[in-house]
């Protein structure tokens, strides 16, 4: 996902949702977040089928097949989450089954309690307007459109499911919609037919387990194109017709975006890759193999910074980027709880960065993880939280540049301090180990150390389930004969940070690197140099995420 404009760094295209935000700063969070748990059923495959009105406004007619593996002894009820539609039937299977419905909910009582580990199939129809997550309203074009825009649980709202992340399933989508629309949902295009005259239904096939809100369909009258020379997947756009022209050109970055992320963690996961241009409350959602751009998405704007490799403005190429790196991180290897959130959103936010870095150059780059680190600065002057954060209840809260903009941080700082080497054969590592499932922060640091062997839990604690950052107060004396001491004072609120502190120094005769190694929050340290420096500077590469002052030498 990518956030607004205010949170440019990230891709700057998500959270019209900030005055909200702002709100929830000052108010203090004193508990515990709830979510669900998968800890009584587990779901393994929906088959979904929709049947939609002429114009795109309600849903006539649908009924999800859901396949249950049963995890606790002696289970009687299973709680779908599901929101206001009207239910006709609900059976198991193939018989009429009690249920009774709870705000959110939807019980299914089991006419014998189920065995652990038995499979149950639980059929429910119902037809009406979604109250939310599927987005029936005009496209950009005032032309009738339905798109899903799940993120964070509002699948339930149209789809009966268990409505989190770490409940993965597969999922098949039929979708009978009027003929003149084009159909496209997650995984592999199966076939379209006819149902009659100005009806035809489409059937797509995701094969490997997604998560709950990642689960879409969009329908619309589409221009579909698909860029040439192919891509390594299937490549496709879905765009309203009047951005037919924009498209090829806006989403020039999707083919090396895929291309590089292939060859830096693994192959492509999925079966095709469709970017769709709808309607979704976010700059983009990463909906797995079927993403969903913002229909101002190509829109003008002024004042933008071009990219260098492509000629559009950075913002689409960062999106883009953002968005398909969520294809292995967010979707393939999904966060198992919220407070996990930043191993889909940082990770996203980094690789995009490093796509940036990849085709525009090394000060393109830097200049990105600046911006990244300027909006977690102002962030963190509202609200002072850890990334690994479990109490903040209202969801949508969590799209801040905790587990965004410092997320990414996080990684640049871990890919400094290991190597390139062992960083990215550590990131290889916990992708396969966690493909098609869920991962936690400690199952990123277990890959991270046996790739690296480093002993990475101060770092973790310090920096994804502690506060702040350093704050850092540098001041050089010049001692006779030849020596240089450096005092780090470290001002932030809390603990010291330890992160090894680099620090180019030139003199007369050449330049070297030396590292300030932090003891605490006040470290003095003395080097011996060929004559006093020209020039001294801290971090001169920004592979620390700090605010600094430096005192002139005395």
């Amino acid at each position: 996902m990518n956030t607004s404009r205010e949170l440019e760094a990230v891709t700057r295209v998500r959270l019209s949702l900030l005055a909200a935000l702002l709100i929830s700063f000052a108010t203090p969070v004193l508990a515990t977040r709830h979510e669900r748990t998968v800890d009584a059923w587990r779901p393994l495959a929906y088959k979904v089928a929709i049947t939609l009105n002429d114009d795109l406004t309600t849903i006539t007619k649908a009924r999800t097949e859901i396949t249950i593996q049963v995890l606790r002894e002696g289970l009687a009820l299973i709680d779908l989450d599901f929101g206001e539609m009207n239910i006709d039937t609900v059976t198991i299977g193939g018989q009429v089954a009690k249920f009774d419905r709870a705000p959110g909910l939807l019980n299914v009582h089991l006419a014998n309690p189920a065995a652990k580990d038995s499979r149950v199939v639980i059929a429910v129809e119902y037809h009406g307007k979604p109250r939310d997550g599927l987005i029936l309203t005009a496209d950009k074009d005032g032309k009738p459109s339905a798109t899903g825009d799940n993120w964070p649980n509002r699948v339930h709202h149209w789809i009966p499911c268990l409505d989190h992340p770490s409940a993965k399933a597969t999922v098949t989508f039929s979708v009978t919609a009027p003929a003149r629309d084009l159909v496209v949902a997650n995984g592999r295009f199966d076939r379209v037919s006819d149902t009659s005259p100005n009806l035809r239904t489409w059937t797509y096939t995701e094969g490997v387990p997604i998560p709950a809100y990642c689960m879409v369909i969009a329908v619309g009258e589409y221009a579909k194109l698909e860029p040439k020379p192919p891509a390594i997947t299937p490549l496709s756009y879905y765009v309203p017709q009047s951005d037919t022209r924009s498209a090829m050109r806006g989403f020039v970055a999707a083919t090396p975006s895929l291309k590089f992320f292939s060859e830096t963690i693994a192959p492509y996961p999925y079966e095709k890759l469709a970017l769709i241009v709808g309607a979704t409350r976010f700059g983009g959602m990463e909906n797995s193999s079927a993403i969903v751009f913002a229909s101002t998405l190509f829109d003008s704007k002024t004042d933008q910074r071009m990219s260098r490799a492509f000629n559009i403005p950075e913002r689409l190429e960062d999106v883009v980027a953002h968005e398909i790196a969520h294809q292995w991180f967010g979707d393939s290897v999904t966060e198992s709880t919220w407070s996990d959130l930043w191993l889909s959103e940082g990770f996203a936010t980094y690789f995009a960065g490093l796509m940036e870095q990849q085709v525009d150059g090394e000060d393109a780059f830097r200049a990105y993880m600046k911006r990244a680190a300027d909006a977690y600065f102002a962030y963190e002057k509202q609200r002072r939280t850890p990334i690994h954060d479990t109490e903040t209840e209202d969801l949508m809260a969590l799209l801040n540049p905790n587990n965004y903009q410092k997320g990414a941080w996080v990684l640049h700082m871990l890919r400094s301090q290991l190597g390139d080497d062992a960083f990215f054969r550590g990131l290889r590592d916990y992708y396969l180990t966690h493909k098609n499932a869920t991962a936690t922060s400690d199952d990123l640091r277990d890959a991270l150390e046996k790739s690296s062997g480093s002993d990475l839990k101060d770092f973790f604690a310090r920096w994804v389930y502690g506060v702040g950052h350093p704050q850092y107060e540098v001041r050089t004396d010049w001692l006779l004969p030849n020596v240089l001491r450096i005092t780090a004072r470290q001002l932030q609120q809390g603990s010291a940070f330890s992160d090894p502190l680099p620090i180019r120094l030139t003199t007369a005769k050449g330049t070297q690197i030396v590292l300030l190694k932090p003891t605490g929050k006040e470290t003095v340290a003395d080097f011996h140099l060929d004559g006093p420096p020209t020039n001294i500077e801290v971090d001169p590469a920004n592979t620390v995420l700090k605010e600094l002052i430096v005192r002139p030498m005395m």
